[in-house]
């Protein structure tokens, strides 16, 4: 289904935000007096919009920054040169202007009466492409380990993180209410923190056990394991089941109501396929170019499932940019391509750029149907 299917829908003409609950008393006492203040210092004339993507271009920052420092997840190996400490200052701070900047958005744009449509897409769809890089970057600190298992470790820890998203906007595809998730605040600030931490102490000290033989990296993929599996997944289920006790559900049947998990199942399927089957041993090999590819493939999917909230349409079952990845996996796999970085690098590319291109088309339609500019509130000449 291309933009322009959505664009005519009568649901999408409200220009009212959709119900959302947060119930974390993390975001409730602590962060959203924090926003509130925030807020107030931020000029009347500065587009929503403008504040949600320069939050993630500092994730995007802080991801190249550790790309150069640390490529291969190396800088907590043995023999390996070190991050600089500034580095790890910089990315505590980037990250808590990421995080905060993401909270202020939304009150900005009640503040200013400019809320849209376009925002709420423009905010969580940027919102499912900055996992890949939160994640990716905080792994700089835990490495690999010497074996390469850590990077095996952490393609499954990113996809733990990617089903816990997608689970809050599957409950309201179901629901029509967005439940906000208590691990986002919790590891927003824990992550900025350890920044922190790591500059003043070093990586090696999270390689001290914390108690017995347990690491704290371990501590670490135990805690977003458990948090997802714990407490995220039980109060999607309860959510979804309350509503269909109460009647309340958009789908009536169970096919319907599971349908936006069939994309990103079968992404993580030929994902995980590629990382077994790997003549070379892609995923030790080129680690942070393949979560980049599986985290802006799985950014493509849930904005397209972000797009059929906001306008009440049917969920697509399955997403075109599966069709050539299976085609890219056959050929990695079965060593008919034999330069596998090269095919990584060339496929990955065309992830990113068809991304952008969906991303840039949805959000031109949106702007000339509501008659808005997306990064400025000025409105256009009515010629």
């Amino acid at each position: 289904r291309q933009p322009s299917d959505y664009k005519a829908n009568s649901q999408l003409l409200s220009h009212d935000r959709p119900y959302a609950v947060d119930s974390n008393p993390l975001s409730i006492y602590v962060m959203h007096p924090f926003w509130n203040l925030v807020v107030k210092f931020l000029p009347t004339w500065l587009a929503p919009n403008l504040i949600t993507f320069t939050g993630f271009m500092f994730l995007v920052l802080n991801f190249l920054m550790l790309a150069f420092y640390d490529f291969d997840f190396n800088a907590s190996s043995a023999g390996y040169q070190h991050v600089p400490s500034w580095v790890w200052v910089a990315a505590g701070i980037f990250n808590f202007l990421a995080y905060t900047l993401d909270g202020v958005d939304g009150k900005q744009a009640r503040r200013t009466n400019s809320s849209t449509p376009l925002g709420e897409l423009f905010d969580h769809g940027l919102d499912s492409w900055a996992c890949v890089f939160f994640v990716a970057t905080v792994y700089s600190i835990f490495g690999r380990a010497e074996s390469g298992v850590g990077v095996v470790t952490l393609f499954y820890i990113l996809w733990v993180v990617l089903f816990s998203f997608i689970l809050s906007h599957w409950e309201k595809y179901n629901t029509g209410i967005l439940f906000l998730p208590w691990g986002y605040d919790i590891s927003q600030v824990t992550i900025s923190l350890v920044y922190l931490v790591t500059a003043a102490v070093g990586v090696e000290t999270w390689y001290q056990p914390v108690i017995f033989h347990l690491l704290y990296r371990d501590l670490f993929t135990f805690m977003i394991i458990a948090c997802s599996f714990t407490v995220t997944l039980p109060m999607s289920l309860y959510n979804v089941l309350k509503g269909y006790r109460n009647n309340t559900l958009k789908h009536s049947s169970l096919y319907e109501g599971l349908l936006p998990f069939l994309s990103p199942f079968l992404l993580f399927v030929l994902s995980t396929i590629w990382v077994i089957y790997s003549p070379s041993n892609i995923l030790v090999l080129q680690p942070r170019i393949f979560y980049l590819m599986v985290g802006t493939a799985f950014a493509n999917v849930t904005c397209k499932l972000i797009v059929c909230q906001m306008s009440n349409t049917r969920c697509q079952p399955l997403s075109i940019l599966l069709l050539p990845m299976t085609a890219v996996v056959v050929l990695a796999i079965t060593r008919v391509f034999t330069n596998e970085t090269l095919l990584l690098y060339l496929w990955t590319a065309a992830v990113v750029l068809a991304h952008i291109h969906y991303g840039v088309s949805v959000v031109k339609q949106l702007s000339n149907h509501f008659n808005i500019f997306a990064f400025s509130l000025k409105k256009p000449n009515s010629d």
